[in-house]
């Protein structure tokens, strides 16, 4: 008998160890099922979108010489600039390795070479898609300038030429209209792991990266200037690009670069009949775009961070000062922070931060002499509350020895939550009328960078009230800085997923209207949507071209009619306060965080060793909100295919409106408003990429069966409010190629996304800790297969 049952018990064993075998196979197998699906869809986007589609540069020349506002178009060409900065923000699930796999797989596809594919899919099947270790800063930097090397450098110049051979005028002299801008190895924000070494090592990695560039396109530029007296010219510039990408000399400057080359040019016009001249002004236009630098790299900090230096410089230089500088006024902190006159030696401190901190400052001043201004020229300050955050980064350098006109640095506030965005207008009407702040502007030729942030404000207020709110806050802020003459310049720090700012972003910025200053776009890119949406050259291209089209179209091209009037601004008004109130009571909920954290993948986040960061701000070992990071609590909702952050409160909005009568009213506003579609057109999106089926086993659960009940009411009321005021059957009716990209991505995650709900509900019974690490790698693995399928759900 007892032999029976072990006998039975080895063989239940053995079938249980059988079955998790299986499901991890399952999970490889579908990672590389996705891989090979982004290839297809990757490999067919220029024939989904060609070059004379809506936003692209052919398209808006089109349209200019339809309408005649080419002359229009110039003139915001001259003004207008675009700047994307790409972060290193862990949302990207693919290593290094697997995204070289699949720009090979999309190039092989693209000429229907069958045996190059099947040898790929084999190297697919051993490579391993996870990391041992999280990466470094270092590494993640490298990883984006892989980009700029091998995709960037070419779609901006080839922007650059079409922009001034189609639009511009011959004798305009060539300046960037497009610029790149760098976080990895700057953005010290919640990651202890990015130093002032780190920062300086990254500085150089783009220097060395754009020489590397520079040399390997001399070369062509050389075969053609084979004339007497420009070969010893040429060899000297190849000699000193050569000698400082291997570091063997490091004293080569841009305009040294420059210079050199202009003199090749002359020689060309006056002896050589300017042969081959625009292969070398093709060079010059680079050098111009991209410098010594490459992409510009900023520098971020937490004003809690700068709070807690001032408290340490007080303590050490100011001894007898009774109160903390914490406690101290605002009145008295402004006082202190434009007057104190002192030299702080950075070693007096214990604290390893506090002198890192000063260290950073220095470092600036290093990177921008070696590299350039351009190179390190923007101190952002995240979680900006007031008129103090941004007079402590200046008195920094002050402390630091720069005197004014050595403070070559742009100082940009963060404004994120719903708190600083209200108080974001006064803050800055504050510094602007500061004395001290009006030299520093006077200086920096009164331009004003704010950056506003859609992540932390979506998780703080809801979605339709986050953004509505940053609409509001660029509206008062535009008025408040041209009454002080002052050109203001909105810098979005926006993620993938609707969420976190995402989605149809180029439509938001077409159609803010005249309210809304429209110097420049800046916004940050990051994880999946570097390598999804700027991946390869054409991709990089055309979302380059959207981004730059959307500036042209909201000063040239948009109808009056489209832009929101007084009645249309109340309606939406009311509809924020409304969803806002509703997400404000959903977030209230005591079971809110708990259901994240036991019901969600949510914990699972840091242990995908994908980013240097980690995935709270704080090591406490209670979650608490606060401490939570954006992109993992987006992310946390995406794979529980509930994508609340996207949606929750916008429907119980509408309907509210639609029982006061106002159906019709929404319905215009849909229709004739480019800003409310979008606003629909992502919330929807989300709700497409949602799925309650997966998880209605909750709807029975003691503890959180309510909860989950309250969310999937939400979700149908989104849904069928959503379509009511937009006419349309089914979601994303009017996207066809989105719609069907959605549909396939979906169907082939779902069975990943029910292997990983079970892996979750065998966590809560687990009574050993083999099982309990086993279910935890499979809730881990199965991250990766959703979150690279969505391509923009984190």
């Amino acid at each position: 008998m007892l032999q029976s049952q072990v006998l039975i018990s080895t063989e239940k064993n053995k079938n249980y160890l059988k079955l998790i075998d299986l499901l991890f196979r399952f999970i490889t197998y579908i990672e590389r099922q996705v891989v090979l699906f982004d290839s297809v869809e990757d490999a067919a986007f220029e024939k989904l979108n060609v070059n004379n589609t809506l936003g692209t540069l052919n398209a808006i020349l089109s349209l200019a010489k339809q309408e005649d506002k080419l002359e229009a178009v110039k003139e915001k060409l001259r003004n207008f600039k675009v700047r994307v900065v790409f972060t290193a923000h862990p949302t990207q699930f693919y290593p290094n390795s697997v995204l070289r796999i699949i720009q090979d797989l999309e190039e092989c596809i693209k000429h229907n070479d069958i045996n190059k594919i099947d040898e790929l899919l084999q190297q697919l099947g051993k490579t391993p898609f996870i990391n041992d270790t999280p990466p470094t800063p270092v590494q993640e930097a490298q990883s984006i300038i892989f980009f700029l090397r091998h995709v960037y450098y070419h779609a901006l110049a080839d922007i650059h030429e079409r922009i001034y051979n189609e639009f511009l005028d011959e004798e305009e002299e060539f300046k960037p209209i497009i610029e790149l801008g760098f976080w990895p190895g700057g953005d010290r924000d919640g990651n202890p792991y990015v130093t002032s070494e780190i920062t300086k090592r990254v500085a150089q990695e783009l220097r060395t990266n754009i020489l590397k560039c520079y040399y390997n396109h001399f070369k062509d530029v050389r075969r053609r200037f084979t004339f007497k007296g420009v070969i010893p010219l040429l060899d000297a510039i190849n000699n000193r690009i050569y000698t400082n990408m291997f570091g063997l000399n490091d004293d080569l400057t841009a305009d040294e670069l420059l210079a050199s080359l202009l003199e090749v040019r002359h020689k060309m016009v006056t002896q050589h009949n300017s042969m081959f001249i625009d292969e070398l002004d093709r060079f010059i236009h680079r050098v111009k775009l991209f410098g010594m630098h490459f992409a510009s790299l900023d520098i971020r900090q937490d004003s809690s961070i700068h709070e807690k230096v001032m408290c340490d410089v007080v303590k050490k230089y100011l001894p007898d000062e009774p109160i903390s500088y914490a406690d101290w006024s605002l009145e008295k902190k402004i006082d202190f922070l434009t007057t104190a006159q002192i030299a702080v030696d950075e070693t007096v401190f214990e604290d390893a931060l506090v002198k890192d901190t000063f260290l950073t400052v220095k470092a600036i001043a290093e990177i921008q002499k070696k590299n350039g201004i351009k190179a390190c020229h923007r101190y952002i300050i995240s979680n900006s509350t007031s008129a103090a955050s941004v007079l402590e980064v200046m008195a920094l350098f002050r402390f630091c020895g720069f005197t004014p006109e050595q403070k070559t640095i742009d100082i940009v506030p963060l404004f994120e939550t719903i708190e600083g965005l209200d108080a974001a207008p006064k803050t800055m009407f504050q510094l602007y009328n500061l004395p001290h702040y009006q030299q520093h502007l006077k200086r920096r030729n009164r331009y004003q960078t704010i950056m506003l942030g859609f992540s932390d404000g979506t998780k703080d207020g809801g979605y339709i009230k986050a953004n509505w709110e940053i609409y509001k806050a660029k509206e008062n802020l535009s008025d408040v800085s041209k009454i002080n003459d002052i050109n203001v310049v909105f810098f979005d720090g926006r993620g993938g997923p609707p969420a976190r700012g995402g989605g149809k972003t180029h439509q938001f910025y077409a159609s803010q209207g005249p309210s809304i200053a429209n110097n420049e776009i800046q916004i940050t890119i990051q994880g999946q949507t570097i390598s999804s949406m700027y991946g390869s050259l054409k991709q990089a291209i055309f979302n380059f071209e959207q981004l730059l089209s959307a500036g042209i179209i909201n000063d040239v091209f948009t109808d009056s009619k489209s832009l929101l009037n007084k009645k249309e601004k109340k309606i939406i008004e009311e509809l924020a306060e409304t969803g806002g109130e509703k997400y404000l009571e959903l977030k209230n909920h005591p079971k809110f965080v708990s259901y994240l954290e036991h019901k969600s993948p949510l914990k699972f986040y840091g242990k995908t060793k994908i980013g240097s960061r980690p995935s709270k701000r704080t090591a406490d070992a209670k979650l608490k909100l606060s401490d939570l990071r954006a992109i993992p609590f987006v992310g946390a909702w995406s794979q529980l295919k509930q994508n609340v952050p996207g949606f929750y409160g916008f429907g119980y909005a509408l309907s509210k409106k639609i029982e006061e009568g106002k159906l019709a009213d929404l319905q215009a506003l849909y229709e004739n408003s480019l800003y409310f579609k979008t606003l629909m057109q992502n919330s929807m999106m989300a709700l497409q990429k949602s799925y309650f089926d997966l998880t209605s086993y909750m709807r029975q659960d003691k503890e959180y069966g309510e909860f989950w009940n309250i969310l999937h009411t939400e979700y149908e009321r989104s849904v069928n409010n959503m379509l009511l005021v937009s006419k349309q059957d089914e979601l994303m009716e009017t996207e066809l190629i989105s719609r069907l990209s959605v549909k396939y991505r979906e169907a082939i995650v779902l069975p990943l996304l029910a292997i990983q709900q079970y892996a979750l509900q065998r966590l809560e019974d687990a009574s050993n800790e083999a099982d309990r690490n086993t279910f935890e790698k499979m809730v881990t693995r199965s991250l990766f297969g959703n979150i690279n399928a969505s391509r923009n759900s984190a």
